[in-house]
């Protein structure tokens, strides 16, 4: 049994920059069940009650918004109005779902996001997307950070597969792993560590 949807209210997914220009026809070779994944996620978040928020970069043609490195390099991907920054299909917001433009690799540099999480309730983050060492990276780190718990889903994420995998190995200090398939069976698991924080939480 997977849990109704009372007992996914404390946790969200941040599908994060799976968008034209960083699926790149390497990628999409070395992962090539990366669409499939995705789809099946968000089915099983939205069949749940997992809340699914989209988080995606967007940048200027005026350079205005973009990162110092890439005003001196004079190229940027996401940039407004250009097919790359377009969504992937199989990763698009159903309405009502939230979704974020960025304009950094980690999702939190806009407060908005984590105003959001904190306002409804949320204590528990899955994070899936492109690219796995970067701004899957970033903003997986930041939502440990900003006092959630955080699981990168594995097969669920993309990037160069070295990179990938040295990434999701290096930072398992910050974060846990989980695979599509497995997250209904951790899900006891995952409510008693919320509860066991909640107990430590009132001794402090």
């Amino acid at each position: 049994m997977i849990g109704t949807h009372q007992g996914w209210a404390q946790f969200a997914l941040l599908l994060i920059d799976v968008q034209q220009d960083f699926w790149t026809v390497e990628m999409a070779k070395s992962f090539p069940h990366f669409p499939h994944n995705i789809t099946k996620l968000l089915e099983l978040c939205r069949s749940v009650g997992i809340e699914v928020v989209h988080l995606r970069a967007s940048f200027k043609p005026d350079m205005s918004d973009w990162m110092l490195k890439y005003k001196l390099r004079g190229r940027i991907p996401c940039l407004e109005g250009t097919p790359g920054t377009e969504t992937l299909p199989f990763a698009l917001e159903e309405p009502g779902e939230l979704v974020i433009v960025k304009q950094a690799f980690d999702g939190f540099q806009n407060p908005a996001l984590l105003d959001h999480l904190r306002q409804k309730g949320k204590r528990f983050v899955f994070t899936a997307g492109l690219v796995t060492s970067t701004c899957m990276l970033f903003t997986t780190v930041s939502a440990a950070q900003s006092g959630f718990l955080t699981v990168v889903v594995e097969d669920c994420c993309a990037d160069e597969p070295s990179a990938h995998q040295q990434t999701l190995d290096r930072y398992r200090f910050i974060f846990d792993r989980t695979t599509l398939d497995a997250i209904p069976k951790h899900h006891t698991e995952w409510l008693a560590d919320l509860e066991k924080l909640d107990k430590l939480q009132s001794k402090s």
